[in-house]
């Protein structure tokens, strides 16, 4: 498989999550489990409301994205130090565990995060 080119499209994920009309996230994956996730968020959307629930209510997100804002603005928080950063469209991220976020302004927040394969959800 080394020497075959792989393509994932995400109009035909692996794996959905579902946050009714404050978006979602669909998530596709290479045969070596690299993870790619194609993340919608309308305006509104907040971590702690919208997706805290489907991962079992921890603190914070204890997930490290790394990825591309196609548009919109996020505002994500370390929730440690509370210090918050804006992500907008044209920005490459790389945010560690320990967060949470929300939607800023009446435009919806598309974003491509990426993972390697030892991630896990």
């Amino acid at each position: 498989m080394a020497n075959e080119i792989q393509v994932r499209r995400f109009d035909n994920p692996d794996e959905q999550l579902d946050m009714k009309d404050a978006g979602g996230i669909d998530i596709v994956r290479l045969g070596d489990g690299t993870t790619g996730m194609h993340a919608v968020f309308e305006p509104g959307w907040t971590w702690e409301k919208d997706e805290k629930p489907l991962l079992g209510s921890p603190d914070s997100c204890p997930m490290h994205h790394v990825g591309y804002c196609i548009s919109g603005t996020l505002v994500v928080r370390m929730v440690e130090t509370n210090k918050e950063t804006r992500i907008g469209s044209g920005d490459f991220f790389d945010i560690p565990p320990g967060h949470d976020g929300f939607v800023d302004g009446p435009k919806r927040v598309e974003l491509i995060l990426f993972a390697p394969p030892e991630h896990t959800h």
